[in-house]
């Protein structure tokens, strides 16, 4: 190959440094370099793919719909907590491009980390709309919501539990009892629907020191979110409806809300 050619060749792909982990084989992680071409319309879930088609087929990592909205592909790129399908190679250009599991969780094998905490989390919030009323007749009728009352809850509900929040979070990283910017941000997603009368409950889990108390509003989790959900202003929200459930507690008689 001439210098032209070889040049050509570099300029046309890019280093993918993916960390590699087998649990039944390695003491610890170790980072494994794969040449994969540089397309402008190639994400880095494509070069995954490329390399787990083409050059490496025991490489794991996790994906689903490729459209930014299964959450699934969540992972470390360039030290950012990203969704591989939707962060192009062509931004790190020439390369190489750091590839890791989320941080903050349990690495399984390769790319792959273990959620079943967040799984654990997320019931506690009680993510679903309470009723006081009991069963209800489904041919009552609708729960009609006008487009405000849909607006003031509709930015928390785009949450896709892609979990990177979680991994951007120092707090979580330290306190891995902490509920996490997911988990509370659905919780409000909840809270501000105006069909939902359970947001006593939420707050009575949220209030406990695990719950809210522990975020010192980094914002981190904001910044990476891909869907702009902004969990940081959630528990910012909700420590503002605990402060005031306390001021209650100590200025009205008991029973007396």
């Amino acid at each position: 190959m001439t210098l032209e050619a070889a040049a050509r060749a570099a300029e046309e792909s890019i280093t993918l440094e993916v960390t590699r982990y087998e649990p039944d084989g390695d003491t610890e992680p170790h980072t494994q370099s794969y040449v994969v071409p540089l397309r402008k319309d190639w994400t880095v879930l494509d070069g995954l793919n490329y390399v787990k088609d083409s050059l490496d087929p025991s490489l794991s990592y996790r994906w689903s719909c490729r459209m930014g909205v299964c959450g699934s592909c969540g992972m470390n790129v360039g030290g950012r907590p990203s969704l591989s399908c939707g962060t192009f190679l062509s931004d790190f250009a020439p390369g190489p491009v750091r590839v890791e599991p989320l941080s903050n969780f349990p690495v399984i094998r390769d790319l792959v980390v273990d959620i079943t905490d967040f799984l654990d989390k997320l019931p506690t919030v009680k993510p679903w709309i309470i009723r006081d009323d009991g069963d209800v007749d489904v041919h009552a009728g609708e729960f009609l919501q006008t487009p405000a009352e849909l607006d003031a809850y509709s930015q928390f509900s785009s949450c896709i539990n892609c979990m990177l929040c979680y991994s951007a979070c120092p707090v979580y990283g330290l306190d891995p009892d902490f509920t996490g910017p997911a988990a509370i941000a659905l919780a409000e997603r909840y809270n501000l629907d105006s069909r939902d009368q359970g947001a006593r409950e939420r707050l009575d889990v949220l209030i406990e020191r695990e719950g809210l108390w522990g975020c010192t509003f980094v914002g981190e989790c904001t910044r990476v979110c891909p869907k702009h959900v902004d969990p940081a202003s959630a528990i910012q929200r909700y420590k503002l409806k605990a402060a005031q459930e306390s001021v209650r507690a100590v200025l009205l008689p008991r029973g007396g809300r």
